[in-house]
């Protein structure tokens, strides 16, 4: 088994990595660029620069000496010239016309600095550390200006992977995600995770439970009295209760319960009442599904060998179903329980949303609200990680649960 672990958790890593780089893809290249979505069209070019290099948004993507600054601005034909952009003309001599040239002015400190010149797709660097640059204008199409890095490996990737694990040289010697702030409140992250894990648990794991055991429940009576009446009644309520909109359920619940009859609280999270009704809510927009499936499951165990035998020896409903029925269907039961127990920290974003519960689906709500990619990256790294842990932990249960299964 201890082999079986270590082979899983390389396997886990790969598959890390490969979430960590289609985040990068999704949140680092296809989203753009932060710091403008953040400070929006009327901020100074410094304040752009900071938040860039806090960010990290100004590095190259993998490897390169360049990042992007807006020192000098930048020019392309057809736009308007930005600030620290000035175009000047000057007689040409005997020959008609005047010769244009644009002149870019360094509105702030930024080192040394290279600037593209692209004429026609042909790049061209040039690196400088004048406070002006001159270029005539009709020998480029586009000027870009980049501030030189040493190292040419500080890239926006190697900073996603030391999110997840980096080393540093004062004790514990190794930082686990550590995803910086976020970009709106300048918060950490890590303070936002831990805060928002307790609220998360409180609401999902009796939520969780409840689907569980009632659910198993309803599946044995259901199966126990295959078509009949009831049944068949179990089967039509479960159905309706899966094809009725989680929303739906939600808004009528806190008008019916709440407004109506005052029964609970539908804000807040103050004390246990305020967690009683988005319990209730949960677990009935959740139960539909657990009868459906675990009935389907029971059903095709019903005319197994194992099962006739333990009720031609005399022993009870009870034993039957709730010991040999169950311990047979546990492979079943433990790969459905598995894929819900990540939800238990990520949390339901509707419920937290919609009763005011600060948890992670809350804070994930708020990020996407307020575009804060930082925030939504690390909600994202950390379910995925979650799942990774909880497919690890019911492969481990599998062996428990069934004898016959060797883990190599």
């Amino acid at each position: 088994m201890f082999s079986f672990i270590i082979r899983r958790t390389f396997y886990s890593v790969l598959i890390l990595l490969g979430v960590m780089l289609l985040t990068f893809v999704l949140f680092n290249v296809a989203a753009g660029d932060p710091a403008a979505a953040v400070l929006g069209k009327n901020a100074r070019a410094e304040e752009i620069d900071a938040l860039r290099r806090e960010l990290g948004a100004d590095l190259p993507l993998f490897y390169g000496r360049y990042c992007k600054t807006e020192a000098f601005g930048a020019y392309k034909q057809g736009e308007t010239l930005r600030p620290g952009v000035s175009l000047i003309e000057e007689s040409s001599g005997a020959s008609p016309g005047k010769k244009k040239y644009l002149r870019f002015r360094r509105q702030f400190p930024v080192g040394r600095y290279a600037y593209c010149l692209v004429k026609e797709s042909h790049a061209a660097y040039v690196e400088s550390d004048d406070s002006e640059v001159i270029v005539p204008a009709e020998r480029v199409d586009e000027i870009r200006f980049f501030r030189i890095q040493e190292s040419p490996w500080n890239s926006q990737f190697l900073r996603s992977l030391r999110e997840i694990v980096s080393f540093k040289p004062q004790f514990p010697y190794i930082s686990v995600l550590n995803f910086g702030k976020t970009i709106t409140t300048r918060e950490p992250i890590s303070t936002i995770l831990w805060r928002g894990v307790w609220p998360s648990l409180c609401l999902m794991i009796p939520i969780f439970l409840g689907e569980l055991i009632i659910g198993l429940l309803l599946s044995l009576i259901a199966a126990a009295f295959k078509d009949t009446w009831l049944d068949r009644s179990l089967v039509i309520v479960s159905v309706a209760g899966i094809s009725v909109s989680y929303l739906v359920v939600i808004i009528f619940a806190q008008w019916f319960l709440g407004y109506y009859y005052d029964l609970f609280p539908v804000w807040g999270f103050e004390s246990f009442s305020y967690l009683c009704l988005p319990i209730i809510v949960g677990i009935f927009c959740g139960i539909g599904g657990n009868v459906r499936f675990y009935r389907t499951v029971f059903v095709n165990e019903l005319n197994r060998e194992y099962l006739r035998t333990a009720t031609a020896k005399g022993l009870s409903p009870i034993k039957v179903y709730g010991k040999h029925l169950l311990r047979n269907a546990a492979i079943q039961i433990i790969t459905r329980a598995s894929a819900a127990l990540p939800f238990l920290f990520t949390g339901s974003l509707l419920l937290e949303s919609f009763f005011g519960i600060p948890g992670l689906g809350f804070a994930g709500v708020d990020a996407l609200y307020n575009s804060d990619l930082q925030l939504i990256k690390a909600l994202v790294i950390v379910s995925a990680l979650l799942f990774i842990v909880m497919n690890l932990l019911a492969d481990l249960a599998y062996a428990w649960a069934d004898p016959r299964i060797r883990l190599k």
